[in-house]
């Protein structure tokens, strides 16, 4: 991301790249770390990815040290954005856990919080695809930018028809009990 930033906008100081990381929220989405943004600027200096150009200091703020990206900084995103691009990654995924250890009696209670979630997912949709709408009619993103916005977009989209598939699951073998317990009675 840092790296990403400098060769795309110039040299800039670890708090202007934060500012954009944080704008973007780019933690939230993308897994960067923005709390170690300044160490990863001083470890790209020593590794000779970045490089100091100056240092600016503004009334009573802090001195700030302004990076520009190196040639070997610009072979390291190269590297690293091959990798990003042609590997397909996999995190962890918590959700996945608390389905696979939901015992069968504790079903209603996860109707309830699959509700939650699907609400949750909708809304989330909704926004960004409500933002992606409004950044591209302000002019203010390009075809890449409003692409990632769609890719989101589709992936809670499909988040959601997985979620149909997992209703429809837990419904069947409920059913299935509901009639087995109507028989022993008769």
């Amino acid at each position: 991301m840092a790296l990403g930033t400098l060769q795309n906008v110039g040299p800039l100081h670890g708090h202007e790249i934060r500012r954009i990381a944080e704008v973007t929220s780019v933690s939230s989405w993308g897994g960067v770390s923005v709390g170690a943004l300044y160490r990863e600027l001083r470890t790209m200096d020593e590794d000779g990815f970045v490089q100091p150009v100056r240092t600016e200091q503004v009334g009573r703020r802090p001195a700030r040290t302004v990076y520009r990206i190196t040639e070997e900084g610009e072979a390291e995103l190269a590297k690293l954005r091959e990798e990003a691009v042609a590997q397909v990654h996999h995190g962890t995924d918590p959700f996945s856990v608390a389905l696979l250890f939901t015992r069968t009696n504790d079903l209603p209670t996860l109707r309830g919080l699959l509700l939650r979630r699907r609400e949750a997912i909708t809304a989330m949709r909704n926004n960004i695809d409500a933002e992606r709408r409004a950044l591209v009619e302000a002019g203010s993103i390009g075809p890449l930018d409003d692409a990632m916005f769609q890719r989101r977009v589709m992936q809670l989209e499909a988040d959601l028809a997985w979620q149909d598939v997992l209703d429809k699951a837990i419904e069947e073998p409920a059913a299935a009990t509901a009639d087995i317990t109507q028989e022993d009675q008769t």
